[in-house]
């Protein structure tokens, strides 16, 4: 059961990061302000999905690979702490501040400064938990990957 849990809430959190990174590029390159300003606002209502499936995620990933010390567990487990920083200290705070930004019509250097360290770290903790997925198919069998 505890596997199924981790697979759906990190497939959960994948693809909204996902949805998060593409519906930004989008906007940004073929839409005006006020629906950069829509994606923006969604984004951080988006949150209320995206911060629980990777609490559990990462908490169900934890207790199951507890035991286990083959090297994909160990990658697995270098990745997370990353990508949770990498959320907490940049996705989420830049998600308040350009929605905050965009609501205002500010879409100055500044926006665009954090927009871009955003995006690249957005793809960063994409490329991550994408691998993360990738080895716990290895895991349960699910794949066969030769290294």
């Amino acid at each position: 059961m505890k596997t199924k849990v981790h697979a759906l809430s990190g497939g959960i959190g994948f693809l909204m990061i996902l949805l998060f990174w593409t519906s930004t590029v989008t906007s940004e390159l073929f839409a005006d302000h006020d629906t950069v300003a829509a994606v923006k606002s969604l984004i951080l209502h988006g949150m209320f999905i995206l911060i629980p499936a990777m609490a559990i995620a990462g908490g169900s990933g934890m207790a199951m690979g507890r035991k286990r010390k083959d090297a994909l567990t160990r990658a697995k487990q270098k990745r997370m702490p990353i990508i949770a920083v990498n959320g907490l200290i940049i996705l989420v705070p830049a998600a308040w501040f350009l929605a905050g930004k965009s609501a205002a019509g500010q879409f100055d250097s500044t926006f665009y400064a954090v927009q871009v360290a955003e995006l690249v770290a957005g793809a960063a903790n994409l490329t991550m938990m994408g691998l993360n997925i990738r080895d716990g198919l290895i895991m349960t069998g699910k794949i066969r990957w030769s290294r």
